[in-house]
């Protein structure tokens, strides 16, 4: 397996939790919530493959599918809409940021592979982490999470600098990926419990 497919299923199921949750908290009909987690988990993926030319990796491979429906199923049998807190819950907090990180990486991948420049690979990590959540809000008419929320989307960016850098020297391998990864995690829980926050203007 891939560092781009364990990347891929890592944030899968991270984001799919999170889209059944918002759903599941606007009090959406049962498609309307597989809706949300569809979006949320496959919508930045099917956005940058575009972009890079590439067909959809969502639509010529049945795992991702596969996977939005066994998360939503499993949240509902185990009644997780119920749960009124629990996007304040560490496990919530972790898979997002799981979610987050692994997207940024397989972002960072395609466009690496495509042969972008780093502006290029900016874009396509933070267009997978974030795309699908801004795309579940524009739906549901709230202002996109990753515009107000604490440090979120400037995580990815920084993942797509360090995967940039291995990359230049020819160093991108499991070990090093899981490094990034690592790391992102940790900037992503330290900026969530330290409440960082990039300035406002006013």
């Amino acid at each position: 397996m891939s560092i781009f497919e364990i990347a891929e299923i890592f944030g899968i199921i991270a984001f799919a939790l999170s889209g059944f949750y918002i759903g599941a908290k606007e009090k959406l009909d049962v498609l309307g919530i597989f809706i949300a987690a569809f979006l949320t988990a496959l919508g930045g993926g099917i956005t940058r493959d575009t972009i890079a030319d590439k067909v959809p990796y969502t639509f010529t491979h049945i795992m991702p599918t596969f996977l939005v429906i066994c998360v939503v199923i499993f949240a509902i049998f185990l009644k997780l809409n119920r749960h009124d807190k629990l996007e304040q819950t560490t496990a919530f907090v972790v898979s997002d940021t799981l979610g987050l990180v692994s997207f940024a990486i397989s972002g960072s991948l395609v466009g690496i592979e495509a042969g972008f420049n780093i502006f290029g690979i900016i874009m396509l990590s933070l267009i997978t982490a974030v795309g699908g959540s801004c795309l579940r809000d524009i739906l549901l008419n709230r202002i996109p999470f990753f515009l107000v929320s604490e440090f979120y989307a400037t995580v990815s960016i920084i993942i797509s600098l360090a995967m940039y850098v291995l990359s230049e020297f020819g160093v991108i391998s499991f070990f090093s990926s899981l490094a990034v990864f690592i790391a992102g995690v940790v900037l992503r829980l330290l900026a969530y419990y330290k409440k960082w926050k990039l300035p406002k203007l006013g």
